[in-house]
């Protein structure tokens, strides 16, 4: 493989990652500020990716990934919460836990529920944003836990 199939290879995967964080940030900003989701894709779109500050520049994003991820999470919300309170203790339903991870589960969720991504790829990238979000945490454990659980009961023949 050449150095730039390599290096683009690279750039789609760090694309899709944007994308997934961006998603999480959208559906907690969603939820938060009771955004319509025609508003928030417009925001993020118009606003966030590529976004400059002093000291960094915001990645680009893979916007089709973006928007299938939080129109998906958005649509398919009651079978995605669902899906996450059968992975969750019965004494932490969804509506219980924190509203950041209540956005990935649910941008999670909709990857594994509506897309032909492999269930451990979903599991790993959404694990790095729960790292991004909760870096000293426990989180990301509890994350993986979690999204193993919802995997392996939407997609059982990828394990």
């Amino acid at each position: 493989m050449s150095a730039v199939t390599n290096e683009t290879a690279r750039q789609r995967r760090e694309m899709r990652s944007a994308a997934r964080f961006f998603a999480v940030q959208a559906l907690f900003q969603m939820e938060r500020g009771d955004q319509t989701l025609d508003k928030v894709l417009r925001e993020f779109e118009d606003h966030r990716f590529g976004e400059r500050f002093e000291d960094y520049e915001m990645v680009e994003a893979d916007l089709g990934l973006f928007r299938r991820l939080v129109t998906d999470a958005v649509n398919w919300q009651a079978r995605i919460d669902q899906l996450t309170d059968r992975a969750l203790v019965a004494k932490w339903p969804i509506a219980r836990i924190d509203p950041t991870l209540r956005a990935l589960f649910r941008a999670a969720g909709a990857e594994l529920v509506n897309s032909d991504t492999p269930p451990k790829r979903v599991i790993a990238d959404f694990v790095t944003v729960a790292e991004a979000f909760f870096p000293e945490g426990r989180e990301p454990k509890f994350v993986n836990a979690v999204l193993d659980h919802m995997a392996r009961e939407t997609k059982p023949e990828a394990f």
